[in-house]
């Protein structure tokens, strides 16, 4: 079977790297890192995992953290919008930040709130944080997302973006054996690009995209 890459599909694809066994390629038209398939988790592997995240939407430093992703989405956001929270894990703090400024959230993720029922709905933004790198098919993803947003509606990601290759085999993100992507930022500009959706970086390891009208 050939080889491609999960977010942009190209089969210009080489090997990167080998960490305890586990290999890891790279994509030269959207500079994508990924995990080799064969060593995906399985989902039950991956639930066991997040059922130790604490992510408590109470915690003032956890909303510190998420902050640079929230303020330039609520910075742009018309009154009375209506957005999802994709993946939003056991607790969702940034769906409660959206909705203590007036903006109404669904939620969805398939281990902790898997109504899909939201997924046939519409929204004016759609928050993925800490999302898009345990995505084993990225670009099945960003191709629904973009199905799910509103002409003139908001993606905001959050992920660490990849751009020290030197550093990889002890870098703590591609220690998680949940994270499978890692996106650079000229990856997640290549995505915007294929999508037709403007790109701006606000923060780092943070992007804020836009579906044209």
């Amino acid at each position: 079977m050939t080889r491609r890459c999960p977010v942009c599909r190209s089969e210009d694809i080489a090997g990167f790297a080998e960490v305890e066994g586990t290999t890891y390629s790279r994509c030269a038209p959207c500079r994508a890192r990924f995990m080799d398939p064969e060593h995906h988790p399985s989902r039950q592997a991956e639930h066991a995992h997040y059922a130790h995240h604490e992510n408590d939407p109470t915690d003032p430093r956890y909303r510190r953290f998420l902050s640079k992703l929230s303020n330039p989405l609520l910075a742009r956001l018309p009154v009375g919008a209506v957005g999802l929270d994709f993946g939003c894990g056991g607790g969702s703090a940034l769906a409660a930040v959206f909705e203590e400024a007036g903006h109404a959230m669904a939620l969805y993720d398939p281990a902790f709130a898997a109504d899909t029922s939201v997924l046939q709905r519409t929204y004016d933004v759609i928050t993925c944080t800490e999302v898009i790198e345990h995505l084993h098919d990225p670009a099945a993803i960003f191709a629904q997302l973009d199905r799910l947003l509103r002409p003139g509606g908001w993606l905001g990601l959050m992920t660490r973006f990849q751009d020290d290759d030197a550093g990889f085999p002890t870098w703590y993100y591609r220690r998680d054996p949940t994270h499978v992507v890692f996106y650079r930022e000229e990856t997640l500009r290549w995505i915007a690009e294929a999508m037709g959706w403007s790109c701006e970086i606000p923060e780092p390891h943070v992007a804020v995209m836009r579906k044209q009208f």
